[in-house]
């Protein structure tokens, strides 16, 4: 979460090409702009030669945000980055679809209340009407879109009209039991998070805890990523997991994924939202 001085503060994303000199062009560049560095994190991944950095600054005078972003340019294209320049306070404007379990609504609306999760909930999106009333009572707009064969991809053009009128960034599917469109996935690169049980592929379709108590496991465990075409694939952000035993039948290990699921994707949703996760490749960078 943002710090106290964090109306002063912004996060600065940058990847490229690794080479030589891009720490000391950034923070000179810094320096002359009289910003100060309160929090960085850098990586090298020598198997695809990609540099990750994430850079938490302020400035001791006035804000200088705009000329920062021109004149950084410069140094992005000189080493051929990919970067952005975002307040470190703003909420990110976020859409949490859902389908009748309410579990991990329920907790994230929970942790936002509490401070805990920086975002403004824009939209509570569901195929079903179950949870209108915990959307309702938060005063946030609840947004019915029922999803058939036939309708799929119309009601995918209307999800994305609610991203683009409310300029959401970030839509977190809190157990949408809905698989989206590859269409719906591309225009969502990056910016789409989904939650499942850790059994996959193992144990799949209907009723996963009482296949897994008829195997006997001893872990069970849940897994959020960005949302991709592979289904259940995409780059993983964050995992949990605990162990069980015997004595739990499937009721209980129901109950336990529920509580790794929670765990898992509240974590997600923070390191995304405090700008913390890089993709690369099939897999994801993050700075904790």
């Amino acid at each position: 979460m943002p710090h106290a001085d964090a109306k002063t503060e912004y996060v600065l994303k940058t990847t490229c090409p690794a080479g030589s000199g891009i720490v000391a062009a950034v923070t000179t560049f810094m320096a002359e702009k009289d910003a100060y560095i309160s929090e960085q994190h850098q990586f090298d991944d020598q198997d695809v030669g990609k540099f990750f950095m994430r850079t938490v600054f302020r400035f001791n005078g006035e804000d200088q945000s705009e000329a920062f972003r021109a004149g950084f340019a410069e140094i992005a294209a000189q080493f051929e980055m990919e970067w952005s320049l975002v307040s470190a306070c703003e909420p990110m404007k976020t859409i949490i679809m859902v389908s009748k379990a309410d579990h991990c609504l329920a907790d994230l609306l929970y942790r936002k209340n509490k401070g805990d999760l920086n975002m403004e909930v824009t939209a509570v999106v569901s195929n079903h009407q179950d949870l209108r009333p915990m959307a309702e009572r938060e005063g946030i707009r609840f947004v019915h879109l029922p999803v058939t064969k036939e309708n799929k991809r119309q009601q995918e053009r209307a999800l994305m009209e609610i991203v683009e009128e409310t300029g959401t960034e970030l839509v977190i599917l809190a157990r949408y039991m809905q698989i989206l469109s590859d269409e719906l996935c591309t225009d969502l690169a990056g910016r789409a998070i989904n939650i499942h049980h850790s059994f996959l592929p193992g144990f799949k379709g209907a009723r996963p805890y009482y296949q897994a108590y008829d195997r006997g496991v001893k872990l069970i465990g849940a897994t959020a990523h960005y949302v991709t075409a592979d289904l259940d694939e995409g780059p993983i952000i964050e995992q949990s997991v605990q162990t069980v035993d015997h004595t739990m039948y499937p009721l209980q290990l129901t109950a336990a994924g529920r509580d790794t699921e929670t765990v898992a994707l509240a974590k997600a949703v923070r390191l995304h939202m405090e700008r913390r996760v890089f993709v690369d490749g099939n897999k994801t960078v993050v700075f904790k």
